[in-house]
């Protein structure tokens, strides 16, 4: 497989809760409004991400994993997942809150929708003045079968808020309560599952003046306890990566470009995705060059050896699959 920095055409989603700023900020294409999600890459059916660049321009993804499967997504992530890529990544813009929500995890994912369950994160990339998100439920007082009797009067009794920034990030594991507020730009790393079941919507109706549907009786099945916020701690450097998450299911560091820095990945049995969060970068692999904007993102497959950066002031997220000790080291090729 030739490995070079291989970009996908955005999926742009309207949502009811969606804005502008992901053309306005990132400069995404669209003459959609109401614009909440842009699906960087994508495996879930029916949203299936198309090769934007170079050698594979026009195949999708699952071209990709049917024809380099191992040299694509690892040795070890090809035992694991076979055809089906584990991961989706999205842009989020929120301009009114997201419905407060659950997922459920692999178990019960497995047992009612035949899917992987979703763990997810955020990277906070831009939140007006005052700006939150939902977190958990308010403290350990709180039982989660009121998730089922949720109003007005109420809502602000039962679940956590924190105060977001530029800058900020959060683990969500599967069965964790969130909710995305109003004013709030985000990029999203998470399991490839499109399995969301919703607790409550803040009473808000469409057009038609009809109400989205609430799922309390999964939800409440879903819903875990968890002591944290989920606040990620890191310090921000331009010489080495800072971890954020680490978990079974991805691995996400940040690190800043300022000038050149080549990164080695010999030793990665896992293909990996950068996020642009701020900034511009030049990105090449094996003599291929691309410029990796805000709001853009690229996916190196794993039979390539190394990248070189360069650029100033740019933010980038790095997202991979960590393999496990008992799994098989790099394809050589």
């Amino acid at each position: 497989m030739k490995a070079y920095p291989i970009k996908f055409k955005p999926i742009l989603k309207e949502k009811i809760w969606g804005g502008n700023k992901l053309s306005k900020i990132l400069n995404k294409q669209t003459d959609l409004e109401n614009v909440g999600e842009s699906w960087e890459i994508s495996g879930v059916k029916g949203n299936v991400s198309e090769v934007a660049n170079g050698d594979y321009k026009g195949q999708n993804l699952n071209d990709l994993l049917k024809t380099y499967n191992s040299e694509f997504l690892g040795l070890a992530n090809s035992e694991r997942f076979g055809e089906e890529f584990p991961l989706l990544i999205k842009f989020l813009d929120a301009k009114t809150d997201l419905s407060v929500q659950v997922h459920p995890d692999d178990k019960m994912a497995q047992a009612h929708h035949n899917s992987f369950g979703k763990t997810e994160m955020w990277y906070i990339m831009d939140s007006d003045d005052d700006a939150d998100i939902v977190l958990g439920l308010k403290d350990e007082s709180v039982d989660k079968n009121i998730l089922g009797q949720i109003n007005a009067n109420n809502v602000e009794e039962v679940f956590n808020r924190e105060k977001v920034k530029q800058g900020d990030s959060y683990f969500i594991p599967a069965g964790k309560i969130h909710a995305i507020g109003a004013g709030v730009l985000a990029a999203e790393i998470q399991q490839t599952s499109d399995i969301t079941y919703r607790v409550y919507d803040w009473d808000r109706t469409d057009d038609s003046g009809n109400k989205r549907d609430l799922h309390t009786k999964q939800a409440i099945e879903a819903t875990k306890s968890f002591e944290s916020n989920g606040k990620c701690d890191y310090e921000l450097f331009s010489y080495k990566n800072s971890n954020l998450v680490s978990c079974d299911f991805f691995t996400t560091n940040i690190f800043k470009v300022n000038g050149l820095r080549q990164i080695n990945y010999d030793y990665l049995d896992s293909f990996v995705i950068f996020m642009c969060v701020e900034g511009e970068t030049l990105i090449s692999v094996n003599g291929h060059t691309e410029t990796l904007k805000m709001g853009e993102t690229v996916l190196l497959p794993a039979s390539m050896r190394a990248a070189l950066f360069n650029g100033k002031n740019a933010k980038l997220l790095e997202v991979y699959i960590k393999p496990q000790q008992s799994q098989s080291k790099k394809l050589a090729i």
